[in-house]
């Protein structure tokens, strides 16, 4: 069987992993491995490597992807899901592992239906994506989100100021919610729940009042504030109103308005940190290492078994399959209870 194998979407920690578990689990059944450059506009551009071990050799630490990525869709394309088909056949690609978040793995449900051999592997940093508990990358970004709270405390401390720190997460708060929670936030905002920055306020003014000179705001790019008393419904804040090829705005600003408003509100020196894709970079964590090579053995098995439009899921301590219609279904959000525990020590 000849395997193809694609990175698309966002780069994270991890995918490297995959591609190594991939690619020696397909060697030990004698398959030959394609990798396809730059996501879905490699099987477009038939833009294509072949992978052995040589290929993969010292790969597992790295950070990014060796096959390199990007956020095409094949759908936006004129003509591209025939075109895509069609290039597969003529590489004679007869099976596909595709490694990515919802919109990669929402084009492989697409292509499964139309008949294309495929299974998937949950790529993000985001930790959004249905039907598994986790994906691989969110460990890393939540280390290194948390590290950088961690930092920020004592420059906080040094200098009694609000220190706001703006994570990554798009239309979830993971991010937000896990590392504020390990790095002891005062304050974290996410998507799921409105904040009103008069509570905000408040909670610091009384924290303040208790002896505490210094607060952390831990904010997911995607947070958004409740109606303002005209009425005016709150909206998340843009870097820009351009669209991917998914419909997908550019998030994040939401740190300026926050600083601008707590310090105009409370007289509290509030200054203003924004993560970025510092939360994508980097070698992934020994958890998203073992996460990430479990998935890729798996999605090889998925192939060479015949388990088409299925993708790799972490259930409980088990990896299982679920099919790439459910896990690209809905967005999986924060649970409110668990933001009911990270607000038991907010102010």
């Amino acid at each position: 069987m000849k395997l193809g194998v694609l990175t698309g979407g966002g780069d994270c920690p991890g995918l490297n992993a995959v591609i190594r578990a991939v690619v020696r689990k397909a060697l030990q059944s004698n398959h030959e491995i394609i990798g396809i450059r730059e996501g879905w506009k490699g099987l477009l551009e038939k833009n294509y490597i072949k992978l052995d071990r040589d290929s993969i050799s010292g790969i597992l630490h790295r950070g990014g992807t060796i096959l390199g990525t990007s956020r095409t869709n094949i759908y936006k394309e004129k003509d591209g899901e025939s075109i895509v088909i069609k290039n597969m056949k003529d590489a004679g690609i007869e099976s596909l592992v595709a490694i990515g978040g919802e919109d990669t793995l929402g084009v492989a449900a697409k292509l499964f239906l139309a008949g294309v051999h495929v299974v998937g592997v949950p790529k993000t940093i985001d930790n959004d994506l249905n039907a598994t508990d986790f994906t691989f990358g969110f460990d890393t970004a939540v280390n290194i989100a948390t590290e950088a709270i961690d930092r920020l405390h004592t420059t906080a401390e040094s200098h009694n100021r609000v220190m706001v720190v703006e994570v990554m997460g798009r239309h979830a708060g993971w991010i937000a919610v896990y590392s504020g929670m390990a790095g002891g936030a005062d304050i974290i905002l996410v998507p799921e729940q409105q904040y009103d920055i008069d509570e905000v306020c408040d909670l610091l003014k009384k924290r303040h009042s208790a002896g505490k000179s210094f607060s952390i705001v831990v904010a997911s790019e995607g947070a958004v504030a409740k109606k303002s008393n005209d009425g005016k419904e709150g909206d998340m804040i843009l870097q820009d109103q351009k669209l991917d090829s998914f419909g997908h705005v550019r998030l994040g600003g939401i740190w300026y308005m926050l600083a601008e408003e707590i310090e105009k509100r409370t007289g509290f020196e509030t200054r203003a940190t924004v993560l970025g894709h510092i939360q994508r970079g980097g070698s992934p964590t020994a958890f998203d290492r073992v996460l990430a090579t479990r998935f890729g053995v798996f999605a090889a098995e998925l192939a060479e078994n015949g388990q088409w439009g299925m993708m790799a899921a972490l259930k409980g301590n088990e990896i299982v399959a679920v099919s790439l219609a459910e896990a690209t279904g809905q967005l999986k959000t924060v649970d409110l209870n668990l933001l009911k525990v990270a607000g038991t020590f907010f102010g």
